[in-house]
């Protein structure tokens, strides 16, 4: 399994290097969606490149987890098994399409 811990520090490592951003998170936050929009774009174009841009929206999330000292790799397990167990229901949507709702309980609210 690849440790998310240590590539934090690697994109860390590479950003002071290169001179980069390591203080202001909201740009952080504007630069990954940046870079989201650019796989949008894209894959609605039928372009090759997008795994390279959901690859750079990594990096970022990586980067800003280790800005924040956040644990993406605890995170990312924790958040896997709670999704493994809410309960969701199916409706359509005006237009037709599958739309899930997720069901609040107690537990999960």
């Amino acid at each position: 399994m690849i440790d998310l811990k240590e590539m934090q520090k690697e994109v860390m490592r590479n950003k002071v290097e290169k001179g980069f951003n390591i203080t202001d998170v909201a740009l952080e936050f504007c630069r990954a969606h940046e870079e989201l929009s650019e796989a949008f774009s894209k894959f609605s174009k039928n372009h090759s490149g997008v795994a390279e841009e959901f690859a750079d929206v990594a990096i970022f999330l990586l980067g800003m987890s280790e800005i924040l000292g956040f644990n993406l790799e605890k995170e990312i397990v924790r958040k896997i098994e709670i999704n493994k167990n809410r309960k969701y229901k199916k409706e359509k949507s005006p237009d037709g399409k599958n739309i899930f709702i997720r069901i609040r309980t107690q537990k999960d609210p």
